[in-house]
């Protein structure tokens, strides 16, 4: 990208909400691009102004927040339900983990794109010394 590029990307787009674009997953400088292509891969460039996603790595960080949030609720739905139902270990198998799964799953798009969004807007980059 060139600095004439750069500029008229600046100006042409005002800043979007990292967080809105990012559950909507779509492009974090324009809001109407598809940010991921697939289930989790995030696409090259916006089809839709072009910026390139190049700069977006989340590497492992949504998997460790949606675990981490989706953990701790679950497992205190989990006891809450085995401590006042007391159901057998099937109904956990059959109902409880499935559910803890589909959380998992549901929550895991929104915060990668949540995550690359805020990477754009805040321009991070890996360290360098």
């Amino acid at each position: 990208m060139s600095f004439k590029e750069t500029l008229v990307s600046e100006d042409a787009y005002p800043p979007l909400s990292p967080v809105m674009t990012g559950i909507r997953c779509r492009c974090p400088r324009c809001g109407k691009g598809p940010l991921l292509k697939g289930y989790l891969t995030i696409a090259e460039k916006c089809t839709a102004c072009g910026l390139d996603y190049s700069f977006a790595d989340t590497a492992d960080g949504p998997a460790f927040f949606v675990m981490s949030i989706v953990g701790t609720l679950g497992m205190a739905g989990f006891m809450v339900f085995q401590f006042t139902v007391e159901p057998p270990f099937w109904v956990h198998l059959v109902l409880t983990f499935p559910i803890i799964i589909a959380a998992c799953m549901w929550m895991l798009r929104p915060v990668k794109g949540w995550m690359a969004a805020a990477q754009y807007r805040h321009k991070a980059k890996e360290a360098r010394f």
